[in-house]
């Protein structure tokens, strides 16, 4: 594999630099660290091309917060001067990482995102009886920087360049000498061009015949079962022994027909729809919605955001019925007019014309949540994104 002959100049040229202001400003323009960074644009971009160049680029500035959705997570949010230096280093640096990809690794690359991923493990769940799904132990905390940097060092020529990710890697740590930081650029790439050699494995060394990864969730299809204990053994094998890594316990080998969970989905060898976590998840989401606009907490326009991104969520698995059903007339808060276009389940005639507000109600004999506050109560959490407690309705009540 040859090496990339990006240099610590093309880093910092200043149309990069401003490239890179462009991109981590997408979507935040109104954000007070975009617009006071934009007020002394030049200045601030000059600024920082010369720490670049004199290795003295200040790293580790952010903020921590938590989520709890999908799973308990820490996340650390760079600085925005920070993001904009993350996006000028990976910009140049993309394309050495891609030539260690194989195009069956998913994950923070053009074309290959989560829809590429679940349409490809459904083209293999339709091909082969059986699957082996696994995943890493706490991948993120547990990736040991050491053996992390030594790997970027045999990928880039220039010293300058691998010297400028070490000090990005090396200002954090989960517990000493492991660990990136979830909620950075910088972090997705290299989580991913990480497990390049269990790609490697699968694909040149077993053959397994199918076999996607979307970061560190790994699955593999074969027609013969024996075929893929001894692949999870190997992989074990060489994450503990080559990458000082850990497979979790609650490994799945099954059949086809079964199903599997995969990024949230599960998928069959007719499609995928949600999985049930996620399905609920989406669900209480859906509520938590209704009830902080009855109660004002957010505006239409905020109602209107989450309900597109869980649309746009949904809307992968092609065989999920929910959003049908959510958007049908059953009480549920009726879809703006983006979001049914999104759901492309909704007829003409199931629509109203929209409101003053932009929003749209449901036909005659529904009710939208704005008008039955009583149904959602006032008291939200500020620890989780859903009403305190919410509980789902029957499944016979909901078709889900």
């Amino acid at each position: 594999m040859k090496s990339c002959k990006v240099r610590l100049e093309q880093i910092a040229d200043p149309e990069n630099l401003r490239e890179a202001f462009l991109r981590a400003s997408r979507g935040k323009a109104h954000k007070g660290d975009v617009v006071s960074f934009r007020a002394s644009l030049d200045a601030k971009l000059a600024a920082l091309r010369t720490e670049i160049l004199h290795g003295t680029v200040a790293v580790g500035h952010g903020t921590g917060f938590t989520i709890w959705e999908p799973k308990e997570r820490r996340i650390h949010a760079p600085c925005f001067r920070e993001r904009v230096l993350h996006h000028a280093l990976v910009g140049p640096c993309e394309a050495g990482f891609e030539r260690w990809l194989i195009d069956d690794s998913y994950a923070c690359r053009r074309g290959k995102g989560r829809d590429a991923a679940l349409r490809r493990a459904e083209h293999y769940a339709r091909r082969h009886g059986w699957f082996l799904k696994l995943d890493v132990a706490k991948y993120f905390d547990s990736i040991p920087q050491a053996v992390l940097l030594a790997e970027i060092g045999r990928r880039f020529r220039d010293r300058r360049v691998v010297a400028l990710w070490a000090q990005i890697v090396g200002a954090y740590e989960k517990t000493p000498g492991r660990g990136l930081p979830i909620g950075a650029l910088t972090s997705q790439h290299l989580a991913n061009f990480y497990l390049g050699p269990v790609d490697r494995l699968v694909k040149d060394t077993l053959r397994v015949p199918g076999y996607a990864r979307y970061m560190d969730d790994m699955a593999l299809w074969a027609d013969d079962k024996q075929r893929l204990i001894e692949a999870r053994e190997q992989i074990e094998a060489l994450l503990r022994d080559g990458l000082g890594l850990t497979v979790k316990s609650n490994w799945h080998l099954q059949r086809t027909a079964q199903g599997m969970d995969f990024l949230g989905y599960r998928v069959h060898p007719a499609g995928s729809v949600l999985n049930r976590a996620s399905r609920r998840r989406l669900v209480r989401s859906w509520r938590w919605i209704e009830g902080a606009l009855a109660c004002g907490r957010i505006g239409e326009p905020a109602a209107q955001r989450r309900v597109l991104a869980m649309s746009a969520f949904a809307r992968v698995a092609r065989r999920e019925p929910v959003l049908r059903i959510l958007f049908s007339g059953t009480g549920h808060r009726a879809p703006t007019a983006s979001t049914a276009a999104a759901v492309g389940g909704m007829t003409p005639s199931t629509v109203a014309p929209p409101t003053a507000t932009g929003m749209i109600r449901t036909t005659a004999g529904t009710t939208s949540a704005s008008a039955s506050p009583s149904a959602h109560p006032c008291g939200l959490s500020r620890r989780r994104t859903e009403p305190a407690g919410v509980r789902l309705p029957p499944a016979g009540q909901t078709g889900l």
